[in-house]
């Protein structure tokens, strides 16, 4: 394959197994590829393991109602980040409250937009140690064991506070409404759909807290870096038509074979590329990029931290350490990226040919 030519849309790392007799792994290193994105997630792992508190986390996730979705996809990053906004509001005005639990909080949210048939579902998986700074930060409040904050409470204050912005964002003309959504171009009709939402009951499911950072961690790599669609759950492809799998939560979790157009599969995963640029993984209150060095080490003298264990597994160390997947032994070493259009692959250095993976 030395002089092959592929037809590229992204760069593309080149990179030589030095032990495994010049074989290469390429990878597009794009974030929305299924198969490269373990490493990237290792080495977020790594950072983020050294950071967990010793204390049960809870897992909290937000919705969007699904007749919000045309207006999120004709208006993609100024949505998703309102989303964040109204999400962090939320969480760290009711935790505040003296009657649900009194702490400043700080947590990460990873954004999710799609749902196991690969359809438009935009939502915040949140992250949240359970309990935080008292004002003073003299002492730290933990919730309760099997009670973190109530999720009714928590779902009218994100819908209030989501369409207040929304209706503020279209007072200033910073929403793009064509297609079906033109006749929402009437401040009337605007404030009709505005009032329909208000009617919805908009979902927060809260989880009670659980256990400590090895817990905390399994979850992390089971959220942060996932993309629309795995490669373990495509089936097949014939005739045009693509099956793969999908989990029906409203039969005991049960999976099923899905069967779709190979365009209209298509279709549904490039409903979940994000705008270039966008952060989906995002840290709120002390945890918050600006207070996090400050407020880790408060935690540490607070809850008599000690240091955290390893929670890596060799196979992600190795990862990180750019240790060759075949032989364990090599190190990976990049050879040079290949732009966007068609190229010539070059071989591999010592060799006449190579192949790729």
């Amino acid at each position: 394959m030395q002089n092959a030519i592929l037809p590229l849309h992204s760069p593309l790392e080149i990179t030589p197994h030095k032990a495994c007799n010049g074989e290469l792994t390429i990878t597009c290193r794009n974030r929305h590829c299924p198969k490269c994105q373990s490493t990237a997630r290792d080495r977020w792992l790594a950072r983020t393991a050294r950071e967990l508190l010793p204390v049960p986390y809870s897992h909290v996730v937000f919705t969007l109602p699904g007749s919000l979705s045309p207006l999120v996809l004709q208006n993609a990053k100024r949505m998703y980040d309102l989303l964040f906004r109204c999400v962090s509001e939320t969480l760290l005005t009711i935790a505040r409250d003296k009657r649900r639990l009194g702490a400043d909080l700080g947590f990460l949210a990873v954004l999710h937009t799609w749902n196991q048939k690969m359809l438009h579902h935009p939502h915040l998986h949140c992250l949240v140690p359970a309990g935080g700074f008292s004002s003073d930060r003299s002492r730290w409040i933990r919730s309760r064991k099997r009670f973190f904050l109530p999720g009714p409470v928590l779902g009218k204050m994100f819908r209030g506070k989501f369409l207040a912005h929304l209706a503020a964002a279209f007072r200033r003309n910073q929403l793009r409404l064509s297609g079906q959504l033109r006749r929402l171009q009437r401040p009337d009709a605007f404030d009709r759909f505005l009032s329909s939402l208000k009617k919805l009951k908009w979902v927060v499911e809260v989880r009670p807290p659980f256990g400590g950072p090895e817990h905390v961690l399994r979850y992390l790599a089971r959220y942060t870096h996932r993309v629309a669609i795995s490669n373990g759950r495509l089936i097949e492809m014939q005739e045009g038509q693509v099956t793969f799998r999908w989990r029906d939560s409203a039969d005991h979790n049960t999976q099923k074979p899905m069967t779709v157009e190979a365009v209209e599969f298509i279709r549904r995963f490039l409903l979940h590329v994000l705008p270039a640029g966008f952060v989906k993984i995002r840290h709120f209150g002390f945890l918050a990029n600006c207070n996090r060095g400050k407020a880790l080490k408060l935690c540490g003298a607070l809850l008599s931290a000690t240091e955290p264990p390893d929670l890596l597994t060799p196979r992600q160390h190795n990862a990180i350490e750019r240790r060759c997947p075949c032989c364990n032994i090599g190190t990976l070493c990049l050879l040079g990226y290949i732009p966007a259009g068609c190229v010539n692959i070059p071989a591999a250095p010592g060799s006449n040919s190579m192949d790729s993976s």
